[in-house]
């Protein structure tokens, strides 16, 4: 059923039809039956989900990867496919439209997405009053926190510094961008010395709270293992929480698609399958490099059960989707929690 209502949904603009499907959510979340009917389709639930991570307590390991509910508009219609966190944003101080449009295209023949959206969102403030308003309050978020286009980076700091501030009592968890390819020099700020002065920032203000919260880095996959390295005595030394593995790619190596229509569309990460087995090397990596002491959430090319439990198996403790979702739908959440739910019980 979902292929044949994906099939036609993929005739129209991505941008326009996403908007289009999260509307169509909200709608069957506010009619009773019609919710009750969803969740039974595709919400696993059982204790033996349940997953210890960060000192937070996750109903399932599966969540919805930052982007999808850039604005946290949709919680409560989202929980109704399964996922176990939501991770809302990227959210910057200000509000901002993002790139010109078009910026978001298909690649069908990679079962990828190609985007450059460009950090849109309403604003923190505009976020706050919808985390405020969900009625699942149960429901684990997390907070992705990135600085506005215009901000310099020497500035970059007090972008994530204020929406750190202003986020703290109504997420769980945070998650530092700074590998997003469509804001203009922003993965320089992945280099060593900026980096490590942001994090140490964020984590002084994060002690100042009565009880801290988690702060995860999303990191590219596009990272040479030199940089990884970096990377994992960065995590050491100013002692975040852990990573997030990984953002989309700019590479454009062994796409299906042909070059000629890939250049067409212009800049932007891309993510869905051509990510999947990058990704989880980068896990594999960094979990033996750090001989598992740094706690992952993985992302990136999660089409399947398997995928997921690749990655698990890697050294991530939970997964996140987003392209995999958009093209395989919620009964991909559901799958993930039976297969896992299945090897529990074995």
């Amino acid at each position: 059923m979902y292929k044949l209502f994906r099939f036609v949904l993929f005739q129209f603009d991505a941008e326009k039809v996403h908007y289009f499907v999260v509307g169509l959510l909200n709608k069957i979340h506010r009619f009773a039956p019609a919710r009750a009917i969803f969740r039974m389709l595709y919400v696993v639930e059982s204790p033996k989900l349940a997953t210890s991570f960060l000192g937070l307590n996750f109903p399932n390991p599966v969540g919805l990867a930052a982007g999808f509910d850039k604005n946290a508009q949709n919680i409560d219609a989202l929980a109704d496919c399964g996922f176990g966190f939501i991770e809302i944003g990227t959210i910057t101080p200000k509000a901002q439209p993002g790139n010109d449009k078009p910026r978001l295209f298909r690649l069908k023949m990679d079962q990828a997405i190609l985007n450059r959206m460009g950090f849109n969102n309403d604003g923190v403030e505009a976020a706050i009053a919808q985390l405020k308003a969900r009625q699942n309050k149960k429901l684990i978020i997390g907070g992705n926190i990135g600085k506005n286009k215009w901000t310099p980076n020497e500035e970059a700091a007090t972008d994530y510094l204020l929406s750190f501030e202003a986020l703290f009592p109504y997420v769980d968890y945070f998650v530092v961008n700074v590998s997003s390819p469509n804001t203009p020099n922003l993965r320089a700020l992945q280099e060593k010395e900026p980096l490590q002065d942001l994090l140490l920032r964020l984590q002084e203000q994060n002690n100042t709270k009565a009880v801290s919260k988690p702060i995860l880095l999303k990191i590219a996959p596009d990272l040479t293992n030199t940089q990884i390295d970096e990377i994992i005595e960065i995590v050491a030394f100013t002692k975040i929480a852990g990573l997030i593995v990984a953002n989309t790619t700019i590479s454009r190596d062994q796409l299906k698609t042909p070059a000629s229509e890939v250049e067409k569309l212009g800049a932007g990460g891309i993510s869905g399958k051509p990510v999947t087995t990058r990704a989880t090397e980068l896990i594999h990596y960094i979990h033996q490099k750090a001989e598992g002491k740094i706690p992952m959430i993985a992302v990136g090319g999660i089409h399947s059960a398997q995928d997921a439990l690749d990655k698990l198996d890697a050294g991530a403790t939970l997964v996140q989707l987003y392209t995999g979702f958009i093209y395989e739908g919620p009964a991909l959440v559901k799958a993930i929690n039976k297969a896992l739910l299945e090897r529990v019980q074995n």
